[in-house]
């Protein structure tokens, strides 16, 4: 039975002996002349390829199944690193180790795709080996991108097929864009869905801040910062200045990672502006003060 993280690498060479009798080469000592199997080596995926499963944070050897990417898959690997050093059983969640390795799988994703990988439908995720696999000598960590039905709650991974490279360096189906607010409340906007650009919408992605490395945020004075940051990003993205006036022009939604992604490493939040008193027809990127203008009520 395959169990986890190794595969054990043996040399296996057989000869047929024809009678009892010594024949020249045998000198009837069936061992002297045998060299010894190699000793056993530590299972290491592969980059460039893509996975039938989803594996999650500890990659079984069961689980792992590579194919061409041109077939059906859940996930495409596109880095694959080593840890050095390290803890003598695999890095837990939040441990410096397993942060060091998304933030290195956070920028292999990034050249990867194109752009901030953010900006799409998509997902990373770190894969480590299991107990056993590094009790044997593994010590990789693989970088798995996968495609997502939305990037708001209640994700789920596509089945697709077709590489993630350069996915995202210009046009694509996956590229985040406008969209139409769905219910909101006193705290903000609750739903946001894909549409054209060309169809009327409230709302449109407008890039990723980085948040600097601080505790997840617990109260409403900790989302202060998410709300500055991406109203720069904001800014930027749509020609306007960065200034008091910003709240009069857009509201702002963030759409930071979930807590579980947090204590791993991740701080790529995704921001949007917000009509909340008209929608638009085209995009707003470059709009500038016109587009944008300062509402007066």
């Amino acid at each position: 039975m395959r169990r986890a993280m190794t595969i054990l690498v043996a040399a296996f060479a057989g000869g047929l002996l024809a009678g009892c009798a010594s024949t020249a080469g045998l000198d009837g000592d069936l061992t002297d002349d045998w060299a010894a199997p190699p000793g056993a080596g530590a299972f290491t995926p592969v980059a460039g390829v893509c996975q039938l499963a989803d594996p999650g944070g500890t990659l079984t050897l069961a689980a792992y199944e590579p194919v061409g990417c041109d077939l059906p898959h859940r996930v495409e690997t596109v880095h694959v690193g080593v840890f050095r050093g390290g803890p003598e059983a695999p890095p837990a969640v939040g441990s410096v180790e397993l942060r060091g390795a998304f933030a290195d799988c956070d920028t292999r994703a990034t050249g990867y795709v194109g752009d901030d990988w953010r900006a799409g439908r998509l997902r990373l995720a770190v894969a480590v080996p299991s107990a056993p696999g590094w009790t044997a000598g593994s010590r990789w960590y693989r970088c798995d991108l996968a495609e997502l039905s939305t990037v708001e709650a209640k994700a789920e991974v596509v089945t697709r097929t077709g590489s993630l490279r350069d996915a995202l360096t210009g046009a694509s189906a996956l590229r985040l864009g406008c969209q139409r607010t769905g219910t909101t409340d006193g705290r903000g906007v609750r739903t946001l869905t894909p549409v054209a650009c060309g169809t009327r919408h409230d709302a449109e992605f407008v890039g990723v801040w980085k948040a600097p490395d601080r505790p997840y945020p617990r109260k409403d004075a900790d989302w202060a910062p998410f709300y500055t940051g991406c109203g720069r990003v904001l800014a930027r993205y749509a020609g306007v200045p960065d200034d008091p006036t910003l709240r009069f022009r857009s509201g702002v939604v963030v759409r930071p990672p979930a807590r579980g992604r947090w204590t791993v490493g991740d701080r790529g939040v995704r921001c949007y502006l917000w009509l909340s008193d008209r929608t638009v027809s085209a995009s707003l990127k470059g709009a500038g003060p016109a587009g944008l203008p300062v509402r007066t009520r």
